[in-house]
């Protein structure tokens, strides 16, 4: 599996148009420059990577975004293939704060989560776990040292969401029913939510981290182990259209 990372400023002119139609519209429409921003470097760096995969120029490489829930344009982003036509790469598109990130997988289906360091603390701390932590959990949580919570939280909170990404139903699905082993634990799926139609026969996990601080997760389905080759999304980007 190829992980790779950029950041908010390795956004420029020369990306935009590897955007579709659509995808233009989108970026068009948002109005702060900073969520412009991680919509484009997640865009031109999917098809970047995926171009050199599928051996297609990068704007060519067809996306599509449907919604399982209402069909509508958003949701987890996929290869746009004729029906029936084999997948040959699944991949996941991730972003907080100035930073973006893209797996790419082969063989399975593929969930990426990052969160910025101390992006939640205090009252919004509270908040969060509660609303995605099971009791278990939280009670786990609530017995660590306050200045570890902050920390402990994000890393459960990214396998989670990774998880959840990987199976395509992302918060459609409750992640206080989601239960994942304690942070400092090797990663794993200790109890799924019920009814879950979305089990996998198989699912493997990785913690990661970026830049040092930024704590991240990958799950792959079908997998009994992850094997994560970095790579420099900054530097394709910035030698994009050069």
């Amino acid at each position: 599996m190829q992980v790779s990372w950029a950041r908010l400023g390795d956004a420029h002119e020369r990306l935009l148009p590897l955007l579709d139609p659509v995808e233009r519209g989108r970026y068009d429409a948002t109005g702060r420059p900073a969520d412009q921003a991680r919509f484009l470097v997640g865009c031109a760096l999917s098809r970047l990577l995926l171009g050199e995969l599928l051996d297609l120029p990068p704007a060519d490489v067809p996306l599509r975004r449907v919604c399982p829930r209402c069909g509508g344009p958003h949701g987890k982003v996929r290869l746009d293939l004729p029906p029936g036509a084999p997948v040959p790469y699944d991949f996941s598109v991730t972003h907080s704060g100035g930073v973006i990130g893209v797996a790419v997988c082969r063989g399975g289906q593929v969930g990426l989560d990052v969160e910025e360091a101390g992006s939640v603390v205090g009252v919004a701390l509270d908040n969060a776990a509660r609303a995605a932590l099971s009791d278990r959990e939280l009670a786990a949580l609530h017995a660590l040292p306050v200045a570890e919570r902050p920390s402990a939280f994000l890393r459960v909170w990214t396998r989670k969401e990774a998880v959840l990404k990987a199976l395509g139903v992302g918060l459609g699905v409750s992640p206080r029913g989601l239960e994942v082993t304690a942070p400092d634990l090797p990663p794993a799926v200790l109890s799924w939510p019920e009814p879950s139609t979305a089990r996998p026969p198989g699912l493997a996990m990785a913690d990661l981290v970026v830049d040092g601080v930024h704590p991240a997760a990958v799950a792959v389905t079908g997998a009994e182990a992850v094997r994560v080759e970095w790579s420099d999304g900054s530097g394709l980007l910035a030698g994009y259209g050069r």
